[in-house]
C-alpha cells in the first residue's frame, strides 16, 4: 500500500517503512510522531482512492528520526570591470522521518 502525501505544498510518494526528508520541522524532536492529514491518493490494494483534493478520513503517521543539514550550495556573484565579487553559502535543513502506518 502506498500514498501520496502533501506536506506544506510538497508532495511525497510514501510506503510503510520508507524514510523521507521533509523541510525542517522546528520543535520536532527525535522520536516524535507526526501525522499527515493531507493525503492526495491511496493505492496499492485493489482499487485506489483519489482525493478531490484530499482523501477524506485518510492519514499517514510518521516518526521523526533526526534533523540533518543538506549539502552546501555556494553562490558567487561577479560584476565585470567593477572590482566586485561576493561569495556566500547556504545549507538547507531537513527533518528525516520514517513512515510508520498508512490509515486509509
Amino acid at each position: 500500500m502506498y500514498a501520496v502525501v502533501d506536506d506544506r505544498n510538497q508532495q511525497y510518494r510514501v510506503q510503510a517503512g520508507d524514510r523521507i526528508q521533509i523541510h525542517l520541522r522546528k520543535g520536532a524532536a527525535e522520536g516524535d510522531v507526526l501525522t499527515f492529514d493531507k493525503v492526495c491518493l491511496v493505492g496499492g490494494e485493489g482499487v485506489g482512492k483519489i482525493g478531490t483534493p484530499f482523501v477524506s478520513g485518510a492519514s499517514v503517521t510518521a516518526k521523526v528520526v533526526r534533523q540533518i543539514k543538506g549539502p552546501k550550495v555556494v553562490i558567487g556573484k561577479y560584476k565585470r570591470r567593477k572590482n566586485s565579487r561576493r561569495r556566500t553559502g547556504f545549507r538547507a535543513q531537513f527533518t528525516v522521518v520514517q513512515i510508520e502506518k498508512i490509515n486509509g
